[in-house]
């Protein structure tokens, strides 16, 4: 084993001493390796970033001129004292967990992750190590998520009702991740699926390397929404509700997030409908990925730290919460900042 700590947890975020990096930091430092695109984890003003090749369009798309390098998964780099390879974490197009292995200790950084196949990321791998840094945005037994399946028919059969009373069916989703899931899940026989400007922006982005994506038109200042009866819009949540969405006349509102499982929240947001799904890892998701790396140490991010900390100690874990400004899944932002 290494006689020094092979990553350490600071007020700038993640650190290597022996490559002389930082993991998805939250303040400006030199080097940063960034697991996914989602701005709490990939921000603007680092030295340079090292990210998987599918991650990096968006980030360009989202932070502007930055000096950036992509990586293959599984690619093993060697920076100063680390060996560093990147492994799919199946939370959105591009998401990687990060291994990194100093004098043959091993931790895994998994930013955010899910461990089903949502059909869009690359699936979830485990990798074994000694150290592994897992969230737990979902780290309660209440969470347990129905299969993408059951919850695109719900999906569906909500939308279909509301074409058929004339009404517009508005989706408040992540504009990067959750939106193009959704569109996935959609059946287009029922009408056309339009988009705000912050979700076709990011199609746009994953269409050009490569992504196969639904059709989906821009619903920006110039569209007539007398001209797309029936259709179904996707935006950012912060946009429901919006002068901008008014303009649709008779419409429904729905949200989809793993938040929908708790009447509470459901209730606070006043939608119309609540769809059950989620990005990041159920309770039993988060279980199942922890045994499969077949660490003794378990770093605990954001999320409900505190609570899922203790289960993992009282089932034999050695386990502790980091703080960091990560947040996981947000329905009152545009996405996690």
């Amino acid at each position: 084993m290494s006689p020094d700590p092979v990553l350490t947890f600071t007020e700038k975020g993640i650190y290597c001493p022996a490559g002389d990096f930082y993991i998805d930091p939250w303040r400006p430092v030199d080097r940063a390796l960034i697991t996914h695109a989602h701005s709490d984890h990939a921000r603007w003003g680092m030295g340079s970033y090292l990210a998987t090749h599918d991650t990096l369009p968006v980030m360009r798309h989202r932070l502007g001129q930055i000096t950036a390098e992509g990586v293959a998964y599984g690619e093993a780099r060697q920076i100063g004292g680390a060996k560093v390879s990147f492994h799919p974490a199946g939370h959105v197009p591009g998401s990687a967990q990060i291994r990194v292995e100093v004098a043959g200790e091993v931790f895994v950084a998994s930013g955010d992750y899910k461990v089903v196949n949502d059909g869009l990321s690359t699936p979830f791998e485990p990798i074994r190590c000694h150290h592994f840094i897992t969230e737990s945005t979902f780290g309660l037994p209440v969470f347990r998520w129905s299969d993408q399946n059951t919850v695109a028919a719900e999906l569906n059969a909500w939308w279909a009702q509301c074409a058929a009373a004339g009404k517009t069916a508005f989706l408040g989703a992540y504009a990067l991740g959750k939106a193009q899931r959704l569109m996935s899940m959609l059946d287009p026989n029922i009408g056309p699926i339009l988009t705000h400007t912050a979700v076709e922006n990011t199609n746009t982005v994953l269409r050009a390397q490569g992504i196969k994506l639904a059709d989906t038109i821009l619903a920006d200042a110039s569209l007539n929404p007398k001209d797309h009866p029936g259709a179904l819009v996707i935006a950012p949540p912060s946009a429901l509700g919006s002068a901008w969405a008014k303009k649709f006349g008779a419409q429904e509102t729905g949200f989809a997030s793993g938040w929908m499982a708790l009447r509470g929240v459901r209730r606070r947001r006043a939608g119309d409908r609540g769809f059950v799904i989620s990005d990041h890892a159920d309770w039993q998701g988060l279980l199942w990925a922890i045994r499969k790396t077949e660490a003794e140490n378990i770093y605990v991010t954001h999320g409900y730290t505190d609570i899922f900390t203790r289960y993992l100690n009282d089932s034999g874990w050695n386990a502790q919460v980091v703080p960091t400004q990560f947040e996981g899944e947000n329905l009152d932002a545009e996405e996690p900042a």
